[in-house]
């Protein structure tokens, strides 16, 4: 269990990092009370370091203005976390148009304070570290588009967007944004579309410019954002509509290995698994049918059957090659 001088000092952290942190959170984060956290705020005002607490909806420990922390220190689980998430984030597509930079710059500035020691160990692990899912192409999201959407979802704020279509077509829109998500290396951000009125999903590489406005909103108590943004991306309107039933599994043993941004799942009467989706390319879904390794009848497109035919031809002359 960690010594209570070092949890005051990760409160120190916290302050420093996120001002305005309620005690509930910061409770959540340290794993104690909020009474333990209290005491806490209380000890570092002790040892000189000005910490206030306001109340209401907005309230929250923080650090009084233009104080200055000592120099950080990190022990060699805290060095390694941060290098493994900067390298991380910038093997995922996680950066922006201008935190790319940043995080090589702070990977640097890192490793050149580091101990010897604790440097080459770091090293690598940085050198040697594989990440499967590699980012798609395309262009990082501006970072100031990134923190107006986060800000407009965090203070509950309706934000006004310029978007370009994947077609070049150009319309501006108010947004209510429940959340950001980033999935295969691209952000997207969802919510209520007031021009549609509905909720909608966006790129945030396609948004050219964001502003809080005054409107204030209330998402729905049960929405999940990143179940919404793989659901949709399921829906991507792609050339082929594919319906494949899956014979011998049950539905939960198919949740396992398809996820939601793949497709529709649902039950078949009398047994079996209908996945209902979209394909640009049939003989991309022939390997994904394939490589699950399961009976499946397909019941649309016709081209489907052509794709898994002609896949198997290639498999069976492979096998026979000698």
């Amino acid at each position: 269990m960690p010594h209570p001088t070092t949890r005051t000092l990760a409160l120190l952290e916290l302050l420093q990092a996120r001002p305005g942190l309620t005690g509930a959170e910061i409770a959540r984060r340290l794993e104690i009370d909020e009474r333990t956290v209290r005491r806490y705020a209380s000890r570092l005002v002790d040892l000189g370091i000005p910490v206030v607490a306001t109340r209401g909806r907005y309230g929250g420990y923080r650090l009084l203005p233009g104080f200055r922390l000592p120099p950080l220190m990190l022990d060699d689980d805290e060095a390694t976390a941060v290098v493994l998430g900067l390298v991380a984030g910038r093997s995922l597509g996680l950066a922006t148009t201008t935190t790319g930079v940043a995080a090589e710059s702070a990977l640097a500035k890192l490793q050149r304070v580091l101990p010897a020691a604790l440097r080459e160990r770091v090293a690598a692990v940085e050198s040697s570290l594989g990440l499967t899912l590699p980012p798609r192409g395309g262009r990082a999201p501006e970072t100031a588009i990134v923190l107006s959407l986060a800000a407009a979802a965090h203070q509950r704020r309706r934000v006004r967007i310029r978007y370009a279509s994947y077609r070049g077509e150009a319309s501006e829109r108010d947004l209510d944004p429940y959340g950001l998500v980033v999935h295969g290396g691209r952000w997207y951000v969802t919510g209520q579309d007031q021009l549609r009125g509905e909720v909608r999903t966006f790129r945030l590489d396609r948004i050219t410019g964001a502003s809080l406005t005054d409107e204030r909103f209330s998402p729905p108590d049960d929405f999940d954002p990143v179940r919404t943004v793989t659901e949709s991306l399921a829906r991507v309107p792609y050339a082929h509509e594919v319906s494949v039933v899956f014979t011998e599994v049950t539905l939960a043993e198919v949740r396992r290995r398809i996820p939601p941004s793949v497709g529709d799942l649902s039950e078949v009467e009398g047994g079996g698994v209908l996945l209902r989706t979209r394909a640009q390319q049939l003989d991309g879904m022939a390997n994904m049918l394939a490589g699950l390794g399961w009976p499946f009848a397909i019941q649309r497109p016709d081209e489907l059957r052509t794709a898994v035919r002609d896949l198997a031809r290639r498999l069976t002359a492979n096998a026979d090659a000698t």
